[in-house]
């Protein structure tokens, strides 16, 4: 069985082994000291939203939100950041319970939608999205300025 909650500091140390799992899946170097401090200022400032999913009391998968808003719709947004979920706990649906839940927080919250981008190249992702009911907005062109 599958248990979602909450990300507190309590559960820091965990969520920083997926985060820094998830990080190095997007090739970039392992350093778990920083991805729990990373986490940790997230939660201490209230600037994210982190989920865990959990089987018994291990957590194999997480997922972070990020707040936006909306000027023309004068609301709150959601941003799906992260999602992760162990190679081997994968093909048990629990990336439709982290969707579920961050669902739920945009109800909770009155927000006006939940948004996320994934790479043309990730299969799983851009079968997972549509079935979890996500549209693909192919109207808008995405830009990005980076200072690094």
């Amino acid at each position: 069985m599958i248990e979602i909650k909450k990300v507190g500091l309590t559960e820091l140390d965990d969520a920083a082994i997926l985060f820094n799992a998830y990080r190095v899946f997007y090739e970039k170097t392992s350093d778990i000291p920083s991805a729990k401090d990373f986490l940790k200022e997230r939660i201490q400032k209230e600037e994210s939203v982190i989920y865990g999913a959990y089987e018994g009391d291990k957590m194999v998968g997480f997922t972070q939100l990020f707040p936006l808003f909306s000027s023309t719709r004068m609301k709150r947004l959601w941003l799906l950041n992260d999602l992760f979920v162990q190679p081997s706990s994968r093909g048990k649906g629990i990336s439709i319970h982290l969707i579920d839940a961050a669902k739920e927080l945009c109800r909770q919250t009155n927000a006006c939608s939940l948004c996320l981008e994934t790479g043309q190249d990730n299969v799983i992702g851009n079968q997972l999205y549509p079935r979890a009911g996500f549209e693909l907005d192919e109207e808008y062109n995405h830009y990005e300025w980076t200072t690094v």
